[in-house]
């Protein structure tokens, strides 16, 4: 098996000559390979569509801007709770209950999901 820095790749179009972004990407490509700090795949990000892709249908008929933008932002706080292992209807919750008494920049920031692990008291 070839090592990868042995390996070679062609340029197939001469069309890249307008794009420099895509004549060596061999450097970045390494980068990633030796970092290693990233996932090789994007499954966590595709697992946390798949409720939005099946209710999008029902938020396409929205009755008013404001309503669709209220869905997206309900939509991104019960994930981002997901995202950092919280139950969402606990961290929902604590928002609507902690939120309206909130007065500084620093009681708004208590209250970021990874901030906020211990629950509502």
């Amino acid at each position: 098996m070839a090592r990868l820095d042995d390996c070679q790749y062609a340029t197939v179009n001469s069309n890249l000559q307008n794009r420099p972004y895509l004549q060596n990407p061999w450097p970045g490509l390494t980068g990633y390979v030796e970092g290693g700090c990233y996932p090789i795949d994007d499954n966590r990000a595709k697992n946390s569509m798949g409720p939005f892709v099946i209710g999008r249908k029902y938020w396409l008929f929205s009755a008013s801007k404001k309503g669709a933008k209220s869905s997206a932002n309900l939509y991104s706080l019960i994930e981002t709770a997901k995202a950092n292992g919280l139950e969402p209807y606990a961290c929902l919750k604590l928002l609507l209950i902690k939120l309206p008494s909130a007065e500084t920049l620093e009681d708004i920031d208590a209250l970021l999901p990874w901030n906020c692990k211990g629950g509502v008291d």
